[in-house]
């Protein structure tokens, strides 16, 4: 077990944003969460996942919607409903304890992202237990099934959800994640695009072997290369890259930017004009509240479930969805899947298919290594 800092756990966060592609939500959200419970007077413990004593509950907290920015109109609607003084996510976990009449031991993460990692943090601390050191993405995605719990045909119910307005959903008898998608999803759709929700509430020996274990530790060994290249003035991009087993693949200035809410997702895409030694050429981040796809001057060039790192140079800080505006100089990093995302029914689920292509997936970095390997013998 390890008590986290505060410092420890900012590091997570910036290693989960950088791992996030773009989606996973906003660091400041996450430092919300965080900063809650320590003045609350909570600690955040760390444990391995097979440490947990077995027998013991954990459950799986996230907050689910698309990541732009309402119409006046819709916001409109919603602005006769009073909020809750509690945090959706709370007003799920003990609705879920009142439920199940369980005390939980822990939380296990639904993804790597600046608030979504951070929630379940939170959810943690706040009932005195602890986070395990796993999730079930590896980085942030767009639906729940694209989790290692889908691949393993857990299922996700009972599910409870809760929105920011009080009002509290509990899910039975959902028959698989694919369905789960469809439900949570639509209740967040009415929910003003963003609910609470808690699902995979069960003992940790039924999950244990179907999450990605030590992605928390390894988020935390990124945040804080990140961290230490930016306080040295090094190119945090090329730290990044060297520290996750990836590269950077292109550089240059943001010409075009456009997003829509489209069925509770963040859709866009992104045009990035290179500079210096990628003058003259084109990069296309294709956006489905993640970064799913990039061309290279028209050309696939990097597909899920690789991960594509949009980076702020000037600011210095992991792109988070929809914030990517003209004039950003901008370098993105591609880092290796999660080798549970590279399986036959990893990629059915999050692979080429799913962003519209009916070619095979190629990982992207040994192609790129394998093709820098063969420049330097000739």
């Amino acid at each position: 077990m390890k008590s986290l800092t505060r410092l420890e756990l900012t590091d997570i966060l910036h290693g989960c944003v950088i791992l996030g592609t773009g989606g996973g939500g906003e660091m400041d959200d996450g430092i919300a969460y965080i900063d809650a419970a320590l003045a609350a007077g909570k600690t955040f413990t760390l444990v391995d996942v097979d440490e947990v004593p077995a027998g013991r509950k954990i459950c799986t907290p996230y907050m689910l919607g698309a990541l732009s920015a309402l119409s006046e109109a819709e916001e409109a609607v919603y602005a006769r409903l009073p909020k809750s003084e509690q945090s959706s996510m709370m007003t799920a976990f003990k609705r879920l304890e009142q439920y199940t009449g369980e005390k939980f031991y822990g939380t296990i993460c639904c993804e790597l992202g600046g608030s979504n990692t951070a929630v379940s943090f939170y959810v943690a601390a706040m009932a005195d237990g602890y986070i395990i050191d796993a999730d079930v993405a590896g980085r942030a995605v767009p639906e729940i099934t694209h989790s290692t719990y889908y691949f393993n045909g857990i299922p996700a119910a009972p599910i409870v959800a809760a929105n920011e307005f009080g009002e509290c959903f509990i899910c039975e008898n959902i028959i698989d994640d694919l369905r789960a998608e469809t439900v949570v999803r639509a209740l967040s759709v009415i929910s003003r695009n963003d609910i609470a929700a808690i699902d995979h509430a069960m003992p940790i020996e039924q999950v244990k072997d179907a999450v990605i274990k030590g992605t928390i530790s390894k988020s935390l060994a990124i945040g804080k290369a990140y961290r230490l290249a930016k306080e040295q003035g090094e190119d945090i991009a090329e730290a990044i890259a060297s520290h996750g087993e990836g590269y950077v693949a292109f550089r240059g200035q943001v010409s075009q930017s456009q997003f829509s809410t489209e069925k509770g997702f963040t859709i866009g895409t992104v045009t990035i004009d290179g500079s210096g030694e990628y003058q003259q050429e084109q990069y296309q981040l294709e956006i489905k509240n993640e970064h799913l796809l990039a061309r290279r001057n028209g050309e696939v060039d990097v597909t899920i479930p690789d991960l594509i790192c949009c980076i702020d140079m000037d600011n210095q800080v992991a792109i988070t969805t929809p914030n990517h505006h003209v004039g950003l100089n901008v370098a993105i990093v591609i880092l290796p899947a999660p080798k549970e995302f590279v399986t036959e029914r990893g990629l059915q689920a999050f692979g080429p298919a799913y962003v519209g292509l009916s070619t095979p997936y190629e990982p992207a970095v040994a192609k790129h290594f394998a093709k820098l390997g063969k420049q330097n013998a000739s």
